[in-house]
């Protein structure tokens, strides 16, 4: 509102300087704003959750050769859950300040926060009132990502087909016997290679519901320690914000031989307000946390953060540059499998962050360690884009 107020004067000339019409300060600007706001109500929504008595509940297990998580946690218990309540708020009130909300990507990238966003709150209301760890059930979670997913798709997939699409992706004329320029979103772009446009089609719109629903699901996995998942988030987000700035800016994406996506610089103020909100959250959640963000947070970020790859046709670069979210969630599958067909662990304890904790790690090392993986990850990320 913001951006739409000072055009306004800017148009009736009684302000001639509008600093907001560019891109980088309105970044800025929504960033320090979201992280200010977020450290200002953190402490009042803390002391409200601990008035509901919104503790997280910890899974019990009664196997005998099944580790217990409660007990492993037990300094933990009382904090409260539902922090991710403080990321979409000083998120969503960042973007309706500093955002061109006449972009179609912003609200695309709203709409998902607030429905991947209230999937978890579910989820997490009813684990509070139910005092254990069992919340939305996994095939009523399922449908509503798939549904949240498939909308996405056939948006993004229908837009992109019209003349009048709100973003339009244009690719170099190939060499070597490709049929370039590409427009559209049928097609998928693959990391370190040139010329590498699979084509999907309609299928695109499976293809997105598999994304949001993989991601979504993998930052949920990955939300098992103090500042873990929010300090990852915070990289990949970073990494994006330089993604989404190369698609939207037609010459450095055309230097660069990536998809040109216009309209995507919005994507960017959004990041930015994301990426304040993160850092906010991470000021109460860092170890020992003050609260966790619960499956609130944590499905939000993921259905976002599977979003913007969608939108700048990286899906495949979030799975490098988010390749922690990748490792805990094949963990999880590895271990369920191995249980299942030969009943034995390959892993302590799964997902994997929990087998280094059984192993004696420290929680806090864990945390850095991981950090320190995610953030070289990003810079191969960031390499491929030239490599290509």
């Amino acid at each position: 509102m913001i951006y739409h107020f000072l055009n306004f004067l800017q148009s009736k000339q009684v302000m001639y300087v509008n600093p907001m019409q560019y891109i980088t300060v309105r970044t800025a600007v929504a960033l320090a704003f979201s992280l200010l706001t977020s450290i200002y109500f953190g402490p009042m929504l803390i002391a409200a959750l601990h008035r509901l008595k919104a503790g997280q509940p910890f899974r019990t297990t009664t196997s005998e050769d099944a580790p217990d998580l409660s007990k492993m946690h037990a300094a933990k218990k009382g904090v409260p859950t539902m922090g991710g309540i403080l990321i979409l708020g000083t998120l969503l009130g960042s973007v309706l300040l500093f955002c061109n909300l006449l972009n179609p990507f912003v609200w695309l990238l709203v709409l998902v926060a607030v429905g991947f966003g209230m999937l978890g709150f579910l989820d997490d209301y009813l684990k509070i009132t139910k005092r254990n760890s069992d919340g939305l059930s996994p095939r009523h979670k399922f449908v509503g990502q798939v549904g949240l997913g498939l909308f996405v798709g056939a948006y993004l997939y229908l837009f992109g087909m019209t003349s009048v699409a709100p973003v339009t992706y244009v690719y170099y004329e190939a060499v070597g016997g490709s049929q370039g320029p590409f427009t559209g979103y049928g097609h998928i772009l693959v990391p370190f290679f040139k010329w590498a446009y699979l084509s999907i089609g309609a299928f695109f719109i499976l293809y997105t519901m598999v994304v949001l629903v993989g991601t979504s699901n993998a930052v949920n996995l990955t939300d098992g320690l103090d500042g873990l998942c929010i300090g990852i988030t915070t990289l990949v987000t970073l990494t994006f914000i330089v993604v989404a700035y190369l698609a939207s800016n037609k010459i450095l994406s055309n230097y660069l031989m990536l998809p040109y996506v216009s309209r995507a610089d919005e994507v960017v103020v959004f990041l930015g307000a994301l990426t304040g909100a993160s850092l906010g959250f991470l000021w109460f959640n860092a170890h020992p946390a003050d609260m966790f963000m619960g499956d609130t947070g944590s499905m939000a970020l993921g259905g976002i953060l599977g979003t913007v790859a969608l939108i700048t046709k990286q899906e495949l670069l979030l799975g490098i540059v988010g390749g922690i979210f990748v490792i805990e969630t094949v963990s999880v599958v590895i271990q369920v499998g191995s249980m299942k067909l030969r009943k034995r662990r390959v892993f302590l304890m799964t997902p994997i962050h929990h087998h280094y904790e059984r192993k004696g790690v420290p929680e806090s090392k864990i945390i850095i360690r991981f950090w320190i993986v995610t953030a070289l990850l990003a810079l191969i990320g960031l390499a491929s884009l030239k490599i290509r």
